[in-house]
């Protein structure tokens, strides 16, 4: 099994306890120079608020957008996003991402700025 079997394996089994929950969902996408989050309905067919390095709002504010830097900014304007969606529980969905690094300091930026997961 290689890298990205490994990686979509342990993303379907997280998807599959999120789906059993009901709950919106905060998916996140990375690769080596950008990261992209999504907060998704509960039924899985709309995106309620999206926020990504490659945004021009956001990449203007960064030097570089494969940093935890990047990573801290869009957790912190996807929160503020999905609030004013009316969202502010969610379940976190890494596609299978470790919680390690970029990825866990999207989450914590988006803990702070007031989403609850």
């Amino acid at each position: 099994m290689d890298k990205k079997q490994s990686r979509m394996k342990r993303a379907l089994k997280l998807r599959c306890k999120i789906k059993k929950l009901s709950a919106t969902r905060l998916s996140i996408h990375k690769t080596s120079q950008h990261i992209y989050a999504q907060v998704i309905s509960a039924d899985g067919t709309t995106t309620l608020a999206s926020a990504s390095t490659a945004q021009a709002e956001i990449r203007s504010t960064l030097k570089n957008t494969g940093n935890i830097n990047a990573a801290v900014e869009v957790g912190r304007f996807i929160a503020l996003k999905a609030i004013a969606a009316g969202v502010s529980e969610v379940a976190f969905d890494r596609s299978g991402f470790k919680y390690h690094g970029r990825v866990k300091a999207l989450a914590d930026a988006a803990r702070e700025a007031g989403l609850k997961f």
